[in-house]
């Protein structure tokens, strides 16, 4: 008992002692206060709020820029046909046999011929078909296409009412493969490739002549290897 009695009174007096403990509690001294409300303590948090701000920021701008730099190279990639977004379709077959003919030179202004282009240069189809609106042909569809093979020129096409008008049409690009679909009615598509430079010169063309269709495609020789 002597021995507690003598510990009681030695913390009694070390907290009298203590200005800043009051019967075992701590006291809220100006200095205490002066940590709480400190205005350089105030503002070293603003300033490190604000960095990080700006540091966000950086980082969403950054992230913004590279998705438009890569939107950018992606559709230009696309443009060049460095991507190509689908698998080309197959290049249509050739029937058995090569229409026999002969066929005679139509009037080029009962022939409708629709273009299309599978290069990668831009606005090629608009071109051909212009060239050929300039020699009477009636302006069809004018569009891009899937289909292309190494090297290959065009594709003449037509259904079997249309033989004589591809007859025709081929005569205007030179090195073209015909190729006889079952559509119905006359009009001729020409499918433009990689080895198309331009149209046979005007004067050069036979529009007196008669002759057979050109159809190097037949079932004793397959068509090239798609491109890529």
């Amino acid at each position: 008992m002597a021995d507690r009695g003598t510990g009681a009174a030695h913390r009694n007096r070390t907290a009298k002692a203590d200005p800043t403990e009051w019967h075992g509690h701590r006291i809220v001294t100006e200095d205490d206060l002066g940590v709480v409300f400190d205005p350089e303590a105030d503002e070293a948090e603003r300033v490190r709020l604000a960095r990080r701000r700006r540091t966000r920021h950086r980082i969403v701008i950054a992230v913004l820029v590279s998705a438009l730099l890569l939107g950018a190279l992606f559709a230009l990639s696309v443009l060049r046909g460095w991507i190509v977004l689908s698998e080309p379709e197959p290049a249509p077959t050739a029937s058995a046999g090569c229409p026999a003919g002969p066929f005679t030179y139509q009037p080029p202004e009962t022939v409708t011929v629709n273009v299309f282009n599978t290069t990668a240069a831009a606005g090629l189809a608009g071109q051909v078909s212009d060239a050929l609106a300039e020699r009477g042909f009636l302006r069809g569809t004018v569009g891009n296409s899937t289909v292309n093979r190494e090297g290959m020129t065009a594709i003449i096409m037509s259904g079997p009412e249309g033989e004589a008008a591809a007859f025709t049409v081929q005569q205007q690009i030179p090195d073209t493969q015909y190729v006889q679909d079952d559509r119905e009615g006359a009009a001729v598509d020409v499918v433009l490739g990689s080895g198309y430079t331009t149209l046979v010169p005007a004067e050069n063309v036979m529009s007196t002549a008669a002759g057979p269709m050109s159809c190097p495609w037949t079932t004793e020789t397959s068509p090239p290897a798609p491109a890529g």
